[in-house]
């Protein structure tokens, strides 16, 4: 995996215009749809009718059939109802929210307690089972990929701007051309984009590290960018050979770490790491959505799923595991305990068609995070950045230099600053999303009727 100090966002995930009434449905619409794993599917807002590229069942279902597509969840997928899953939903919440919490904070135990990352990929690659399931591969490549990059190219235009005005450019490292071909990244992120490290900020405003805070959680991008462009033939060996599929990138972890393969270029070895820290992730929620996860004896997961964390977590433990240097830098740790924790995840998977009655008050929330995930990911390290800048200042204050020290060292007070700020960010330039699944654009999708969203 990337050694970047960040863990962060997800599947980059989206949240789908919720599904018409009952009554303004047709009889397709008003049937079941699919099932997941032994879990029923809410029925709120189909995480899979995001937008043109997910109209109707019914079509659909014909798509399927003119395909000649078959595997093990297509039986299932048209017994059970297609909606929003309440309980994923609250998991992508979890792990946007730890993820601004640990670039704050950077405690190393973070990422143990809950692993942001893989529990995202594992997500991304349920849904992204579900589509090709459902419609030719390109279909589903291009509909993921006109999601993913309209965001990105939005944060590019503003930083790279930023970035050359403040004096970056082709001389940057003495390869004019090299420059220039890696810029290419910011349009199609094959690699990590290229940003100006140590760029000058604005003074009591913007740190000195912004583009760094810019560029750095890219990576995620990158990997998700790959991932999405190899899940057709991924689906294809997971069918075939389940197990031995999921296995094989613990096992590419594994050969990195120890030696046993040796890849040139940090480039690829970046590519390669991720891929064996988060690719059995991926592949899980894929089997998840296949059936493959149910058909393993109850027993089998809460037995086996413990023992692997337990090795992760004494292979992180015994490669000094602390603040600074935690599972981002130890890929091989971070595979293990990742599978570990999205498999026991996943083999929970209540049946959350609604929000059980104490998580109902958190609805509007976690439909907020969950419309808005990609801009949150992208913006929220330039926030904290920014707030970071903010709070030195108030150092000046001889008053609270004397009287509250405590305040000013604390990063706790600046956590509700940084949300603010990044909700800013939101309403500025979330509504970049909505064009990108060819959306009417919104300001505030929190699920509210009269804020973008009508609800069945």
């Amino acid at each position: 995996m990337s050694t970047h100090p960040t863990d962060t966002t997800s599947e980059l995930p989206e949240l789908p215009p919720p599904p018409l009434p009952a009554q303004h449905r047709g009889p397709e619409r008003q049937g079941t749809e699919r099932e997941r794993s032994g879990q029923q599917v809410p029925g709120v807002q189909g995480s899979e009718q995001q937008g043109p590229e997910h109209q109707g069942s019914g079509q659909r279902g014909s798509e399927q059939r003119s395909s000649g597509q078959s595997g093990p969840g297509r039986e299932g997928s048209r017994k059970k109802g297609g909606g929003r899953d309440r309980y994923f939903d609250l998991l992508r919440a979890i792990a946007l929210f730890r993820v601004v919490l640990y670039h704050l904070m950077g405690w190393a135990w973070l990422p143990v307690v809950f692993p942001s990352m893989g529990v995202m990929f594992a997500l991304a690659g349920n849904l992204m089972a579900r589509s090709l399931a459902r419609r030719p591969a390109p279909e589903v490549v291009r509909g993921r990929l006109r999601r993913l990059l309209p965001p990105m190219w939005l944060l590019g235009a503003i930083g790279v701007t930023g970035m050359l005005v403040a004096g970056w450019g082709p001389d940057e490292d003495g390869r004019p051309g090299w420059w220039w071909l890696h810029l290419g990244y910011w349009i199609l992120p094959l690699s990590d984009p290229p940003y100006g490290d140590g760029l000058p900020g604005v003074h009591g405003l913007i740190g000195d590290d912004w583009a760094t805070d810019m560029g750095v959680p890219l990576w995620y991008l990158r990997a998700y960018l790959w991932f999405v462009l190899l899940s057709p033939l991924l689906l294809r060996a997971l069918r075939r050979l389940p197990w031995p599929t999921i296995l094989a990138p613990v096992a590419l972890s594994a050969a990195l770490e120890f030696g046993a393969l040796s890849v040139p270029g940090w480039r690829l070895e970046a590519q390669l790491s991720d891929f064996g820290a988060f690719g059995a992730c991926w592949l899980l929620g894929m089997a998840h959505q296949e059936g493959i996860l149910r058909r393993l004896p109850r027993y089998v997961v809460p037995s086996l799923a413990p023992a692997v964390a337990a090795v992760g977590l004494w292979y992180a433990l015994a490669h000094h595991l602390e603040e600074g240097h935690d599972l981002d830098d130890m890929p091989f740790a971070q595979s293990l305990w990742s599978f570990a924790a999205v498999l026991l995840l996943l083999h929970i998977s209540p049946s959350w068609s609604e929000w059980p009655g104490r998580l109902r008050r958190w609805d509007r929330l976690i439909t907020l995070l969950n419309s808005r995930a990609v801009t949150i990911y992208l913006w929220h390290n330039v926030c904290i950045g920014v707030v970071e800048a903010l709070w030195d200042r108030l150092w000046g204050i001889s008053w609270l230099e004397a009287n509250t020290p405590w305040v000013l060292e604390s990063p706790w007070p600046q956590l509700p600053a940084i949300w603010l700020l990044t909700a800013l960010c939101v309403v500025c330039f979330g509504w970049v999303e909505d064009l990108a699944a060819r959306r009417r654009p919104r300001l505030w999708p929190d699920g509210r009727v009269g804020a973008g969203t009508h609800r069945g």
